[in-house]
């Protein structure tokens, strides 16, 4: 008797799909007829699956976890995995490997703001109705199918975002003291601040700050004032008449080297050159 039931696409993506999209690997489904093992190693790829019925267990980045209907998974295979069904729950997956020139990015970004490989959104069917589409797709090998494959991709991976955020919100509120910090931070953008003076402020631990402000609004402070920064001396490139040296010091940067610097950085051209542009 065969251990699995499997249906799958696999695809060979055009050289322009490979420079510029998110593209399939291969995309099925599995059904375990009893247990079965898939370990990989240092595969340019990434697999997402989702479990629609039954259990077993993954291993990844060194830890074991059981993994059951509901669950969903996402993974970069140059790193060692595997994934295993149980013999009493044998498990049904659906499942899509892919990759594409920002896929790594993706991933990283992911993971940095806080996010598990391993999650159980709270519907999986948003998830199973993009792999669908994604099978549907290869399937028919329409003339817009790279095309049509990354947009779903791009879909599958946002909805791996937005679901995490989600999730974390129900788990927790953010603390009325970051709330407090936050706001804080956009209405004082233009003044010197620093993570000591914040800690002395809110009474709070320049460490506890820190790591929570990041961890709940995905980025750290001194960017989140760049960012604040650059936003307002943008607005005033565009409809106001003051000088690079005045905005500069209006919105908070030290002196207007380091503006055209941080600018520069940020939007690839000088902040003249903005001017001009919009």
């Amino acid at each position: 008797m065969a251990k699995s039931s499997s249906q799958r696409i696999l695809s060979t993506p055009t050289s322009y799909a490979r420079k510029h999209y998110l593209y399939v690997q291969e995309v099925g489904t599995l059904q375990s007829l009893e247990p079965h093992v898939s370990k990989r190693q240092n595969l340019s790829s990434f697999l997402f699956f989702v479990v629609l019925e039954g259990e077993g267990f993954l291993s990844y980045r060194g830890i074991k976890h059981r993994i059951s209907a509901g669950d969903c998974v996402w993974l970069n295979c140059n790193e060692p995995y595997f994934h295993e069904s149980s013999a009493e729950h044998p498990w049904s997956l659906k499942w899509v490997h892919f990759n594409g020139a920002e896929a790594g990015s993706f991933y990283e970004s992911y993971l940095n703001l806080g996010n598990s490989y391993l999650f159980h959104p709270r519907s999986i069917l948003p998830f199973t109705e993009f792999l669908d589409g994604l099978y549907l797709c290869h399937q028919n090998k329409g003339p817009l199918m790279e095309l049509s494959s990354n947009k779903i991709i791009t879909d599958i991976i946002t909805l791996c975002f937005t679901e995490n955020e989600t999730l974390k919100q129900v788990e927790y509120s953010i603390p009325d003291k970051l709330q407090q910090i936050h706001t804080y931070l956009k209405e004082h953008h233009a003044e010197k601040i620093n993570l000591e003076d914040l800690s002395e402020q809110f009474f709070i631990s320049k460490f506890h700050l820190s790591r929570e402000y990041k961890k709940i609004y995905g980025t750290t402070i001194g960017n989140e004032l760049t960012y604040q920064r650059l936003s307002h001396a943008k607005s005033m490139l565009r409809f106001s008449d003051d000088s690079v040296d005045t905005i500069a010091q209006k919105c908070g940067f030290q002196d207007s080297g380091y503006f055209i610097k941080v600018f520069k950085k940020a939007e690839n051209m000088t902040p003249l050159e903005y001017r001009q542009k919009w």
